[in-house]
Protein backbone atom coordinates (compact mmCIF):
# COMPACT_ATOMS: atom_id res chain seq x y z
CA UNK A 1 0.00 0.00 0.00
CA UNK A 2 2.96 2.24 0.37
CA UNK A 3 6.87 3.05 0.29
CA UNK A 4 8.90 3.67 2.86
CA UNK A 5 12.15 5.47 3.21
CA UNK A 6 14.89 6.32 5.66
CA UNK A 7 15.06 10.13 6.05
CA UNK A 8 16.98 13.02 7.26
CA UNK A 9 14.57 15.64 9.27
CA UNK A 10 17.33 18.57 9.07
CA UNK A 11 15.99 20.94 11.34
CA UNK A 12 15.75 18.49 14.16
CA UNK A 13 18.92 16.59 13.37
CA UNK A 14 17.13 13.37 13.30
CA UNK A 15 16.66 10.24 11.07
CA UNK A 16 12.97 9.60 10.28
CA UNK A 17 10.91 6.93 8.37
CA UNK A 18 8.79 8.72 5.51
CA UNK A 19 5.49 6.24 4.18
CA UNK A 20 4.41 7.58 1.05
CA UNK A 21 1.36 6.43 -0.42
CA UNK A 22 0.43 5.96 -4.35
CA UNK A 23 -0.72 8.77 -5.59
CA UNK A 24 -4.26 7.54 -6.73
CA UNK A 25 -5.18 8.02 -2.82
CA UNK A 26 -4.65 11.89 -3.38
CA UNK A 27 -7.03 12.05 -6.14
CA UNK A 28 -9.97 11.06 -3.77
CA UNK A 29 -10.54 14.12 -1.95
CA UNK A 30 -12.78 12.33 0.56
CA UNK A 31 -10.07 9.32 1.39
CA UNK A 32 -7.74 12.02 1.79
CA UNK A 33 -9.55 13.88 4.53
CA UNK A 34 -10.64 10.56 6.10
CA UNK A 35 -6.65 10.21 5.75
CA UNK A 36 -5.85 13.47 7.50
CA UNK A 37 -8.73 13.03 10.49
CA UNK A 38 -7.30 9.65 11.32
CA UNK A 39 -3.36 10.69 11.29
CA UNK A 40 -4.51 13.24 13.86
CA UNK A 41 -6.04 10.37 16.15
CA UNK A 42 -3.05 8.81 15.76
CA UNK A 43 -0.46 10.85 16.25
CA UNK A 44 -2.15 11.51 19.62
CA UNK A 45 -1.13 8.10 20.57
CA UNK A 46 1.82 8.23 23.28
CA UNK A 47 3.06 4.50 23.94
CA UNK A 48 6.13 2.70 24.07
CA UNK A 49 5.28 -0.44 22.11
CA UNK A 50 3.26 2.18 19.42
CA UNK A 51 5.37 4.10 16.66
CA UNK A 52 5.83 7.72 16.83
CA UNK A 53 3.89 9.80 14.18
CA UNK A 54 5.54 12.59 13.33
CA UNK A 55 3.55 14.26 10.57
CA UNK A 56 1.22 13.76 7.85
CA UNK A 57 0.31 15.84 4.63
CA UNK A 58 -0.04 16.00 0.92
CA UNK A 59 2.73 17.17 -1.72
CA UNK A 60 2.92 17.13 -5.33
CA UNK A 61 -0.16 14.43 -4.96
CA UNK A 62 1.40 12.35 -2.37
CA UNK A 63 -0.28 11.68 0.88
CA UNK A 64 2.81 10.64 3.39
CA UNK A 65 3.43 9.76 6.98
CA UNK A 66 6.56 10.66 8.94
CA UNK A 67 6.91 8.36 11.37
CA UNK A 68 10.06 7.37 14.23
CA UNK A 69 12.54 5.29 12.56
CA UNK A 70 12.37 1.90 14.16
CA UNK A 71 15.29 -0.02 12.01
CA UNK A 72 15.59 -3.54 14.06
CA UNK A 73 13.84 -5.49 11.63
CA UNK A 74 10.28 -6.78 12.13
CA UNK A 75 8.22 -9.80 14.34
CA UNK A 76 7.99 -11.40 10.46
CA UNK A 77 11.86 -11.34 10.23
CA UNK A 78 12.46 -12.71 13.58
CA UNK A 79 10.16 -15.68 12.80
CA UNK A 80 11.55 -16.01 9.48
CA UNK A 81 14.83 -16.48 10.95
CA UNK A 82 13.70 -18.74 13.51
CA UNK A 83 11.92 -21.07 10.73
CA UNK A 84 15.03 -20.91 8.84
CA UNK A 85 16.77 -22.67 11.41
CA UNK A 86 14.66 -25.18 11.60
CA UNK A 87 13.32 -23.36 14.92
CA UNK A 88 10.16 -21.71 17.22
CA UNK A 89 10.29 -18.83 19.29
CA UNK A 90 10.67 -20.16 23.17
CA UNK A 91 8.44 -18.48 25.97
CA UNK A 92 11.29 -16.94 27.67
CA UNK A 93 10.98 -14.58 24.41
CA UNK A 94 7.22 -14.57 23.63
CA UNK A 95 5.91 -13.85 26.49
CA UNK A 96 7.94 -10.50 27.17
CA UNK A 97 7.33 -9.94 23.35
CA UNK A 98 3.27 -10.28 23.73
CA UNK A 99 2.57 -8.68 26.91
CA UNK A 100 3.99 -5.38 25.22
CA UNK A 101 1.98 -5.72 22.39
CA UNK A 102 -0.93 -6.58 24.60
CA UNK A 103 0.11 -3.07 26.65
CA UNK A 104 0.11 -1.44 23.42
CA UNK A 105 -3.30 -2.32 22.27
CA UNK A 106 -5.17 -2.47 25.38
CA UNK A 107 -4.28 1.24 25.62
CA UNK A 108 -4.85 2.09 21.62
CA UNK A 109 -8.40 0.86 22.55
CA UNK A 110 -9.15 2.96 25.78
CA UNK A 111 -8.25 5.98 23.17
CA UNK A 112 -11.09 4.70 20.64
CA UNK A 113 -8.21 3.67 17.92
CA UNK A 114 -8.76 -0.24 16.79
CA UNK A 115 -5.41 -1.24 14.32
CA UNK A 116 -7.61 -3.74 12.16
CA UNK A 117 -4.40 -5.46 10.84
CA UNK A 118 -2.75 -7.22 13.27
CA UNK A 119 0.45 -9.48 11.39
CA UNK A 120 4.24 -9.94 12.35
CA UNK A 121 5.09 -7.34 9.67
CA UNK A 122 3.55 -4.50 11.09
CA UNK A 123 5.04 -5.06 14.18
CA UNK A 124 8.65 -3.37 14.25
CA UNK A 125 11.37 -4.51 16.22
CA UNK A 126 13.89 -2.07 17.85
CA UNK A 127 17.57 -2.78 18.50
CA UNK A 128 16.96 -3.72 22.12
CA UNK A 129 14.24 -6.14 21.13
CA UNK A 130 11.21 -4.02 22.01
CA UNK A 131 8.36 -4.47 19.76
CA UNK A 132 6.80 -1.22 18.30
CA UNK A 133 3.04 -1.89 16.68
CA UNK A 134 2.75 0.44 13.56
CA UNK A 135 0.08 1.19 10.92
CA UNK A 136 -2.47 2.06 13.13
CA UNK A 137 -5.38 4.05 11.76
CA UNK A 138 -4.57 3.14 8.13
CA UNK A 139 -6.57 -0.37 7.61
CA UNK A 140 -9.55 2.29 9.13
CA UNK A 141 -9.29 4.82 6.66
CA UNK A 142 -8.39 1.72 4.14
CA UNK A 143 -11.81 0.24 4.73
CA UNK A 144 -13.77 3.38 4.70
CA UNK A 145 -13.25 3.78 1.01
CA UNK A 146 -15.33 0.52 -0.69
CA UNK A 147 -13.56 1.47 -4.70
CA UNK A 148 -10.11 0.25 -2.82
CA UNK A 149 -11.66 -3.10 -1.53
CA UNK A 150 -10.25 -5.93 -3.48
CA UNK A 151 -13.17 -8.35 -1.72
CA UNK A 152 -16.40 -6.92 -2.03
CA UNK A 153 -18.11 -7.33 1.61
CA UNK A 154 -14.93 -7.72 3.36
CA UNK A 155 -12.90 -5.97 5.99
CA UNK A 156 -9.57 -4.94 5.04
CA UNK A 157 -6.89 -7.12 6.67
CA UNK A 158 -4.41 -10.24 6.34
CA UNK A 159 -6.21 -12.95 5.56
CA UNK A 160 -4.46 -15.49 7.81
CA UNK A 161 -4.48 -12.80 10.63
CA UNK A 162 -8.56 -11.53 10.29
CA UNK A 163 -11.08 -12.06 12.61
CA UNK A 164 -14.54 -13.88 12.04
CA UNK A 165 -16.15 -11.14 12.10
CA UNK A 166 -13.61 -9.24 9.74
CA UNK A 167 -14.00 -11.87 7.36
CA UNK A 168 -17.68 -11.31 7.39
CA UNK A 169 -17.57 -7.61 7.22
CA UNK A 170 -19.33 -7.31 10.44
CA UNK A 171 -18.12 -4.35 12.62
CA UNK A 172 -15.18 -4.60 14.46
CA UNK A 173 -14.12 -3.38 17.67
CA UNK A 174 -10.80 -4.25 19.71
CA UNK A 175 -11.36 -7.81 20.12
CA UNK A 176 -10.50 -8.83 16.21
CA UNK A 177 -7.17 -6.67 17.48
CA UNK A 178 -6.91 -9.65 20.40
CA UNK A 179 -8.22 -12.69 17.56
CA UNK A 180 -5.11 -11.49 15.43
CA UNK A 181 -2.47 -11.17 18.35
CA UNK A 182 -3.62 -15.06 19.43
CA UNK A 183 -2.84 -15.78 15.50
CA UNK A 184 0.40 -14.43 15.95
CA UNK A 185 1.22 -16.00 19.49
CA UNK A 186 0.06 -19.59 17.87
CA UNK A 187 2.50 -18.91 15.04
CA UNK A 188 5.04 -17.95 17.18
CA UNK A 189 4.78 -21.17 19.40
CA UNK A 190 4.18 -23.37 16.74
CA UNK A 191 6.00 -22.20 13.40
CA UNK A 192 2.90 -22.02 11.59
CA UNK A 193 -0.31 -19.67 12.12
CA UNK A 194 -3.55 -21.78 12.78
CA UNK A 195 -5.04 -21.58 9.21
CA UNK A 196 -3.73 -21.98 5.96
CA UNK A 197 -5.32 -21.77 2.52
CA UNK A 198 -4.21 -20.81 -0.99
CA UNK A 199 -6.60 -17.87 -1.14
CA UNK A 200 -8.74 -15.51 0.68
CA UNK A 201 -12.27 -17.62 0.26
CA UNK A 202 -10.46 -20.54 1.78
CA UNK A 203 -8.77 -18.94 4.88
CA UNK A 204 -12.11 -16.83 5.61
CA UNK A 205 -14.17 -20.19 5.53
CA UNK A 206 -11.47 -21.49 8.11
CA UNK A 207 -11.38 -18.31 10.65
CA UNK A 208 -15.44 -18.33 10.20
CA UNK A 209 -16.04 -21.98 10.73
CA UNK A 210 -12.97 -24.27 11.70
CA UNK A 211 -11.67 -24.61 15.10
CA UNK A 212 -7.61 -24.09 15.31
CA UNK A 213 -5.57 -27.25 15.93
CA UNK A 214 -4.80 -27.92 19.34
CA UNK A 215 -1.35 -26.01 19.25
CA UNK A 216 -0.19 -29.14 21.31
CA UNK A 217 0.29 -30.90 18.55
CA UNK A 218 2.39 -29.06 16.53
CA UNK A 219 4.46 -28.11 19.59
CA UNK A 220 4.03 -31.05 22.26
CA UNK A 221 6.43 -28.78 24.52
CA UNK A 222 3.83 -26.64 25.33
CA UNK A 223 2.27 -26.08 28.49
CA UNK A 224 -1.92 -27.01 28.53
CA UNK A 225 -1.99 -23.69 30.00
CA UNK A 226 -0.22 -22.09 27.17
CA UNK A 227 -2.70 -23.64 25.14
CA UNK A 228 -5.50 -22.39 27.06
CA UNK A 229 -4.47 -18.99 26.57
CA UNK A 230 -4.13 -19.01 22.35
CA UNK A 231 -7.23 -20.88 22.42
CA UNK A 232 -9.09 -18.26 24.50
CA UNK A 233 -7.85 -15.44 22.14
CA UNK A 234 -9.25 -17.42 19.16
CA UNK A 235 -12.60 -17.65 20.33
CA UNK A 236 -15.25 -17.32 17.18
CA UNK A 237 -17.63 -15.40 19.00
CA UNK A 238 -15.68 -12.25 19.98
CA UNK A 239 -17.59 -12.27 23.91
CA UNK A 240 -15.76 -15.45 24.68
CA UNK A 241 -12.06 -14.28 24.07
CA UNK A 242 -9.99 -12.30 26.18
CA UNK A 243 -12.40 -8.73 26.46
CA UNK A 244 -9.02 -7.15 27.14
CA UNK A 245 -5.52 -7.26 25.38
CA UNK A 246 -3.98 -6.85 28.70
CA UNK A 247 -6.24 -10.02 30.07
CA UNK A 248 -4.31 -12.11 27.79
CA UNK A 249 -1.13 -10.28 28.54
CA UNK A 250 -1.95 -10.96 32.66
CA UNK A 251 -2.54 -14.75 32.02
CA UNK A 252 0.52 -15.38 29.93
CA UNK A 253 2.80 -13.49 33.02
CA UNK A 254 0.98 -15.57 35.69
CA UNK A 255 1.45 -18.99 33.51
CA UNK A 256 4.87 -18.03 33.66
CA UNK A 257 5.12 -17.21 37.69
CA UNK A 258 2.44 -20.00 39.00
CA UNK A 259 3.77 -23.24 37.50
CA UNK A 260 3.14 -24.67 40.82
CA UNK A 261 0.22 -24.90 43.01
CA UNK A 262 0.31 -22.24 45.54
CA UNK A 263 1.14 -23.71 48.71
CA UNK A 264 -1.56 -24.44 51.45
CA UNK A 265 -3.94 -25.43 48.05
CA UNK A 266 -3.03 -28.81 47.29
CA UNK A 267 -7.00 -30.36 47.28
CA UNK A 268 -6.84 -32.90 44.59
CA UNK A 269 -8.23 -31.89 41.27
CA UNK A 270 -11.07 -34.27 41.20
CA UNK A 271 -12.37 -32.77 44.14
CA UNK A 272 -12.38 -28.90 42.44
CA UNK A 273 -15.32 -30.16 39.93
CA UNK A 274 -18.28 -28.34 39.53
CA UNK A 275 -18.50 -25.02 40.52
CA UNK A 276 -18.78 -25.22 44.02
CA UNK A 277 -15.73 -23.68 45.67
CA UNK A 278 -13.40 -24.85 47.76
CA UNK A 279 -11.30 -23.40 50.96
CA UNK A 280 -7.78 -23.01 51.07
CA UNK A 281 -6.00 -23.99 54.35
CA UNK A 282 -4.14 -20.46 55.02
CA UNK A 283 -6.56 -18.44 57.41
CA UNK A 284 -7.50 -15.02 55.81
CA UNK A 285 -4.91 -12.15 57.77
CA UNK A 286 -8.20 -10.08 57.93
CA UNK A 287 -10.64 -11.89 60.03
CA UNK A 288 -8.29 -15.36 60.86
CA UNK A 289 -11.21 -17.32 58.66
CA UNK A 290 -10.45 -19.44 55.49
CA UNK A 291 -10.42 -18.16 52.07
CA UNK A 292 -12.70 -19.38 49.72
CA UNK A 293 -11.73 -20.24 46.19
CA UNK A 294 -12.95 -21.15 43.29
CA UNK A 295 -11.70 -24.10 40.50
CA UNK A 296 -10.98 -23.29 37.00
CA UNK A 297 -13.22 -25.23 34.57
CA UNK A 298 -10.34 -26.32 32.25
CA UNK A 299 -7.24 -26.93 34.75
CA UNK A 300 -8.69 -27.50 37.82
CA UNK A 301 -6.53 -25.05 39.83
CA UNK A 302 -7.84 -22.35 42.83
CA UNK A 303 -8.67 -18.69 41.72
CA UNK A 304 -9.89 -15.92 44.05
CA UNK A 305 -13.44 -14.56 44.32
CA UNK A 306 -13.41 -11.74 41.71
CA UNK A 307 -11.04 -13.46 39.17
CA UNK A 308 -12.87 -13.49 35.73
CA UNK A 309 -9.45 -15.25 34.35
CA UNK A 310 -7.62 -18.34 35.54
CA UNK A 311 -4.68 -17.07 36.83
CA UNK A 312 -2.90 -20.09 35.75
CA UNK A 313 -4.06 -20.64 32.12
CA UNK A 314 -5.88 -17.70 30.92
CA UNK A 315 -9.29 -19.84 30.68
CA UNK A 316 -12.48 -17.86 31.24
CA UNK A 317 -13.51 -19.02 35.32
CA UNK A 318 -17.52 -18.40 35.09
CA UNK A 319 -18.62 -18.03 31.46
CA UNK A 320 -22.22 -17.45 30.72
CA UNK A 321 -23.58 -19.95 28.43
CA UNK A 322 -26.11 -18.08 27.13
CA UNK A 323 -24.46 -15.12 25.99
CA UNK A 324 -20.76 -15.84 26.41
CA UNK A 325 -19.98 -12.70 29.14
CA UNK A 326 -16.79 -13.59 30.96
CA UNK A 327 -18.09 -13.24 34.81
CA UNK A 328 -15.84 -13.30 37.99
CA UNK A 329 -15.71 -16.74 39.93
CA UNK A 330 -18.22 -16.09 42.60
CA UNK A 331 -21.25 -15.04 40.47
CA UNK A 332 -24.37 -16.93 40.52
CA UNK A 333 -26.22 -14.90 37.79
CA UNK A 334 -24.27 -12.97 34.43
CA UNK A 335 -23.88 -9.72 34.83
CA UNK A 336 -25.20 -9.14 31.18
CA UNK A 337 -28.02 -11.16 30.85
CA UNK A 338 -29.11 -12.35 33.99
CA UNK A 339 -29.26 -15.92 33.13
CA UNK A 340 -27.99 -18.41 36.16
CA UNK A 341 -24.48 -19.42 35.89
CA UNK A 342 -23.20 -22.91 35.85
CA UNK A 343 -26.03 -24.54 34.45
Amino acid sequence: MARVYKAYQENLDREVAVKVLPPWYAADRSFVERFNLEARLVARLSHPNIVTVHDANEQNGHLYIVMQLVDGGTLKNRLDQLHRSGKIMDLAEAVPIFTQLASALTYAHEQGVIHRDIKPVNVLMDRSGRPILSDFGIAKVLASTESNLTRPGAGVGTPEYMSPEQCQGGAVDGRADIYALGVMLFEALTGRPPFQGANYPALAHSHIYEMPPRPGLLNPTLAPAVEQIILTALMKNPQQRFQRADDLAEALQKMLTNQVPVAGYNTPPAQLAGNTPFTGQRPSPQNGRQLVMYPCHYCQRPNKPLQRFCTYCGGPMNQCRICGKSNVANNRFCTNCGKPLGI
